[in-house]
């Protein structure tokens, strides 16, 4: 397994998220040794929902208008189709997703959660799968929508669905180490050039 230590991970839902679709990513980076923080425009606990039955509450552990983020290295978006539609609305999502992708770093979205890609304005021209029932949305935004269990697409992994968690979660770690060498590769780079 890929060794993701030191990683800083940004996980951001609200109430309504699909339960698995935040639990089992969440497990599997910090399994493989990332720092996890649950970021939400709301504190407190978030509802989780098994598909349309109230699931688990999680811990939220920043408010996301107070995330930085320069503080983290990749973000999981969760899907659930509430909490998607929620979130994507919020100037404060929409700015923290165009920051991470103009630093070009790696962004994991399953089910319902490229909405928030779409209404962040970074769908165009980019290949990637979701839950079905937002195929158009995501072609009628300039996306390329595929219908497969994993999609990786430069410094993008997305998925469908609960069903296709193993081979997303498989995905995640291994682009998040990509992106973690290389950006380790690049600290060395810079700390050489300075010696000199």
């Amino acid at each position: 397994m890929a060794n993701l230590n030191g990683f800083r991970v940004a996980v951001i839902a609200t109430d309504g998220f699909e339960e698995q679709e935040l639990t089992e990513p969440v497990g599997a980076l910090k399994d493989a040794g990332a720092t996890v923080t649950v970021l939400s425009p709301k504190s407190g606990n978030l509802q989780a929902f098994r598909h349309m039955e109230k699931g688990i509450t999680v811990l939220v552990n920043k408010p996301l208008s107070e995330a930085d983020p320069d503080e983290f290295d990749g973000v999981v978006l969760p899907g659930g189709a509430l909490n998607a539609d929620f979130l994507r609305v919020l100037p404060e999502l929409q700015s923290f997703l165009r920051t991470m992708q103009d630093a070009h770093k790696p962004i994991a979205a399953i089910c319902h959660a490229p909405w928030e890609l779409i209404s962040a304005g970074l769908v165009q021209g980019r290949k990637l799968t979701s839950y079905h029932t937002i195929q158009d949305d995501i072609r009628n935004a300039g996306g390329n929508w595929v219908d497969q269990e994993v999609v990786e697409d430069d410094n993008w992994v997305t998925s469908r669905q609960p069903d296709d968690l193993p081979a997303f979660n498989k995905a995640m770690i291994n682009l998040f180490a990509r992106s973690g060498s290389q950006t380790a590769d690049q600290s060395a780079s810079a700390r050489a050039t300075s010696v000199r």
